[in-house]
């Protein structure tokens, strides 16, 4: 089993139980939406919060448990682990905020990009 990847995926799944909440609160409060976005900005948001997280994150763990399995160096794997929990939680954070706190969703989105390549090249240069 890739015990490495699992530990990064249960950090990852603390913030998404985290976003997805924040989802929850948005459609809960009076005159919440139940289906959809009601054209709410705000919900819109947290939706996108959420939906990009779960467009990036998947397949950024396949990856990683990929190279693991092929017995890359552990710390290789810890630290794209260690980039992607960061990255993802900087980018949820900084998603929709102005001025100085929307740097950490660029740094987020950086980071995220970053294990994709390191782990994408890393595994086409196995076969």
């Amino acid at each position: 089993m890739p015990t490495i990847t699992a530990l990064s995926a249960g950090l990852i799944g603390l913030i998404s139980i985290v976003i997805s909440v924040m989802v929850g609160r948005v459609r809960g409060r009076p005159g919440g939406v139940s289906i959809g976005d009601g054209g709410k900005p705000e919900l819109i948001l947290a939706m996108r919060r959420h939906a990009n997280f779960v467009e990036v994150v998947p397949l950024a763990l396949i990856r990683m448990a990929l190279l693991e399995m092929n017995k890359v160096q552990p710390n290789a794997i810890h630290c794209l682990g260690a980039v992607l929990v960061i990255g993802r939680a900087c980018h949820a954070y900084g998603f929709g905020n102005e001025g100085p706190l929307s740097v950490l969703r660029a740094v987020g989105a950086v980071g995220s990009l970053l294990v994709t390549v390191v782990a994408s090249t890393w595994a086409i240069s196995i076969f």
